[in-house]
C-alpha cells in the first residue's frame, strides 16, 4: 500500500515525507490561500474555488474565510452548512458534516493522531480517523473535535469545548474534555 492508501485505511502512514501527500497538501493550501484572498463580495469566485477545493459545491453553504484544510477532498458537507471565520478542517480522514450545521469561529476538526513514542512520531508517522457530525448541530466558538469522534444529530457543543469522545444525539456538551450536561428536548 502507498501512504495515501494507508491514510484512507486508518493505518499509520508517513504524512511528512511522502511526495504524493506533500503535493496534494500544497495544492490544497494554494486553493485555501486563493479563497482567503478573494474579496468578500466576490461570492461567484469563492464558489468556484470551494468547488475546486472540495470537488463539489455544497447546496446552501456559507463559508467565511479565512479557512484552512489539508486535502479538501475528504470533506463532505450537507446542505445549509454555516462555517464561521478561522475554521480548520484537518481532513486526512473523512470529515462528514450533516445538514443545517452551524460551526462557530476558530473551530478545529482534527483527524490526525500521532504515536505516543517519539521515535515513530519523529519519523512523521500519523493515523487519520474520521469525524462525523449529524444534522442540526451547533458547534460553538473555539471548539476542538478530536480524531474518530461521532457527534449525534441535534447536539449543541458549548464554546471552548474539546470533544474527545462520541456524543449521543440531542446532547448539550461542554468542557475539557467535553461532557454531556443534559439532553436537549427538541420540542421545548
Amino acid at each position: 500500500m502507498n501512504e495515501s492508501e494507508k491514510m484512507k485505511a486508518g493505518m499509520w502512514y508517513d504524512a511528512n515525507n511522502d511526495p504524493e501527500l506533500l503535493k496534494k497538501r500544497l495544492e490544497c493550501k494554494e486553493l485555501c490561500f486563493e479563497l482567503n484572498q478573494t474579496r468578500p463580495k466576490d461570492t461567484v469566485q469563492q464558489d468556484k474555488i470551494i468547488e475546486k477545493l472540495l470537488g463539489y459545491l455544497p447546496e446552501g453553504l456559507v463559508l467565511l474565510p479565512p479557512f484552512q484544510c489539508d486535502y479538501g477532498c475528504n470533506i463532505h458537507l450537507g446542505n445549509d452548512v454555516f462555517i464561521n471565520h478561522y475554521a480548520y478542517l484537518m481532513d486526512g480522514a473523512d470529515i462528514r458534516i450533516g445538514n443545517h450545521v452551524f460551526i462557530g469561529p476558530y473551530c478545529g476538526f482534527y483527524t490526525a493522531n500521532h504515536p505516543l513514542p517519539y521515535k515513530p512520531r519523529n519519523q512523521g508517522l500519523e493515523k487519520a480517523l474520521p469525524i462525523i457530525v449529524g444534522d442540526n448541530c451547533w458547534i460553538g466558538a473555539n471548539v476542538s473535535i478530536m480524531p474518530g469522534v461521532k457527534i449525534g444529530q441535534g447536539c449543541v457543543i458549548a464554546a471552548g469545548a474539546v470533544v474527545t469522545r462520541d456524543l449521543p444525539e440531542n446532547s448539550l456538551a461542554a468542557g475539557i474534555p467535553a461532557k454531556v450536561i443534559r439532553t436537549i428536548d427538541q420540542n421545548e
